[in-house]
């Protein structure tokens, strides 16, 4: 099968003496890779994984650990290719190595035998790809059927696999499976699941078929519901909620793409904690002048300042900051194409993450960019906490970006492994809390509400860094803090913390923290990863000196495709302007 995308050789990827260059080899991995994942496959745009679903079962994973395997095999020879030195096959081949690597050391610790958490894990891969597939036609309802029909098996898989983590002592975490239990309730709904609900509106001439599916997969759901709750939860009860060191260096690796001093990280997130802390007290001085702390002030804003009341009123009011934002950055810090200025403001469906996110568009951008608001239950929003989230999420964050890399695929200058299959995440949250940055810089946050509500955004991205490392390595909490001073961590005060320096409801606190617990370290890659790209910016702005320009950097740096933070920042410090192309 393939993708579209790697049907012929690319400039810079032809084969020489008869052997493929690395961007080849990864496009060919990521074709492979399809076969066994398909909801990435659906990600990628490829037609015939519309109606599958992975084999999440050990097998299903030891098959592509091997594959992985026979990957960087072929790595190592193409790596001996005349060409193969090139920047861009360099770059590609230096990712691809990475991220294998990383992935067979959390396959080989059995870590996807215990693949429970509250945001991300097998369970939630199947329910989060209904709505990104297409529904225009009637065999694209066909097809919402075939894979609502695979439901049942995917979670046999999963359930398989978490069998064979409890007789290897590989436990999910308690907190993880009781978060769990929540939202398979949640999607089973009282009156109608949220399956029956998304294939309400299909064709009448499917209506049979379409509800029948629907019913299997919540049948398969519920089954699932009851396992968790009455015997995977009592084998698991005793198992730690935290993953200690060993473990969540490798964590690190995969959600970074480097290899972190840990220590390092901690003392980073307190400095930054200072700094952040001093900058909001500033700015709530401006906002409510005798504020006692930030969050008063804040609070105050939620009460008294600007808020939009409504669900769709809110909706439309975030588009159309989407929309002026594109016009205001067209030209002067980037220059943007007509699908890449266009991306469209969602409501999350019930039983989605209490935080807004973001699906990037079909390779063809017949399915655009989305931003997504989780109401739970509310219909006032205030604005101040908006802002900035909403740059973060939309433009110029995540729509910007990985919307760009879309392109670039397209253009034949980066690899689908590049933007899509071996997308780091600290390297996206990094850009995206840049992205919130730079929009401060550019004056765009004058609004003191606003400001405070960004600064508030940074605050929680800094005490994520402390709360993550020090609860799943259990460090001790210096002498100098305002809390707890002393003290080791343990999630109780993790929570406690994140409430105290943090402006969101209790609900979220909570979810955050059983959050960090599910996925540990991805959470530290936001502020770790901005640091790598400022770093990076202000390295190639003191080489180049007057020479450099922002918005031509921005271009070149969006142009480096994935990459993990330590090569992301030497990349970064390097560029001269020039477009880094697949054969620079």
């Amino acid at each position: 099968m393939t993708g579209g995308a790697s049907g012929g050789a690319r400039p810079g990827q032809e084969a020489v003496r008869g052997g493929a260059l690395p961007r080849q080899v990864a496009e060919d991995y990521a074709d492979a890779v399809v076969q066994l994942d398909p909801i990435l496959g659906t990600f990628l745009g490829v037609p015939e994984s519309a109606g599958l679903l992975p084999d999440f079962s050990p097998e299903g994973q030891e098959a592509a650990a091997g594959l992985a395997r026979t990957t960087l095999a072929r790595l190592a020879e193409a790596e001996a290719v005349p060409g193969a030195d090139g920047d861009g096959e360099r770059r590609c081949a230096r990712l691809l190595r990475e991220r294998l690597t990383a992935e067979l050391a959390l396959h080989d610790a059995g870590e996807g035998l215990r693949q429970v958490s509250n945001l991300t894990s097998p369970l939630h891969r199947v329910r989060k790809i209904f709505p990104l597939m297409p529904t225009g036609t009637e065999d694209d309802w066909a097809a919402i059927a075939r894979r609502l029909r695979a439901v049942p098996d995917a979670l046999d898989d999963y359930r398989a696999a978490l069998i064979e983590g409890v007789r290897r002592d590989l436990p999910a975490g308690p907190r993880q499976v009781d978060a769990n239990i929540g939202q398979l309730e949640e999607w089973l709904g009282t009156d109608s699941s949220w399956f029956a609900d998304f294939v309400a509106p299909g064709p009448d001439a499917l209506r049979t078929e379409l509800d029948g599916a629907a019913e299997d997969a919540t049948i398969a759901v519920a089954e699932l519901h009851d396992w968790f709750l009455n015997v995977y939860g009592a084998l698991i009860a005793d198992a730690p909620d935290v993953v200690g060191r060993e473990r969540y260096v490798r964590f690190a690796r995969v959600h970074t793409g480097a290899d972190l001093d840990l220590d390092e990280a901690y003392a980073y997130g307190w400095s930054e904690f200072h700094r952040l802390l001093a900058e909001m007290r500033a700015a709530a001085e401006k906002v409510l002048p005798g504020a006692a702390t930030p969050w008063e002030a804040m609070a105050w804003l939620d009460r008294h300042g600007q808020a939009i009341d409504g669900v769709e009123e809110t909706r439309s009011w975030l588009q159309s900051l989407m929309d002026e934002t594109a016009e205001a950055l067209d030209g002067t810090h980037f220059d943007l194409s007509a699908e890449i200025k266009h991306v469209e403001s969602r409501i999350a469906p019930p039983g989605s993450a209490a935080a807004p996110y973001y699906t990037s568009p079909s390779p063809d951008f017949s399915r655009p960019g989305r931003t997504w608001l989780p109401t739970l239950g509310r219909s006032r929003f205030p604005v101040h906490g908006l802002v900035s989230t909403w740059y973060h999420e939309g433009l110029p964050g995540h729509h910007l970006q990985l919307a760009w890399w879309k392109r670039s695929v397209a253009a034949g200058d980066l690899t689908r492994y590049q933007t899509a299959v071996g997308k780091i995440s600290a390297n996206v949250e990094g850009w995206a809390l840049y992205a919130e940055r730079l929009m401060d810089e550019a004056g765009f946050l004058s609004d003191p509400g606003h400001r405070l509500g960004y600064l508030d955004a940074q605050m929680m991205r800094a005490v994520r860094v402390i709360v993550d490392i020090g609860m799943h390595l259990g460090l001790r909490i210096p002498p100098d803090p305002p809390r707890h001073p002393g003290e080791w961590w343990t999630p109780a005060l993790a929570q406690d913390f994140l409430g105290r320096y943090s402006g969101r409801p209790t609900a979220y606190i909570e979810s955050e923290i059983v959050r960090y617990q599910g996925r540990p370290a991805q959470a530290i890659g936001y502020k770790l990863g901005e640091r790598a790209w400022l770093r990076g910016r202000e390295a190639a702005r003191t080489r180049q000196g007057a020479d450099f320009d922002l918005k031509r950097w921005h271009t070149g740096a969006l142009a480096l495709g994935s990459l993990g933070l330590t090569d992301l920042e030497a990349e970064l410090a390097a560029l001269n302007g020039q477009i880094p192309g697949a054969q620079s």
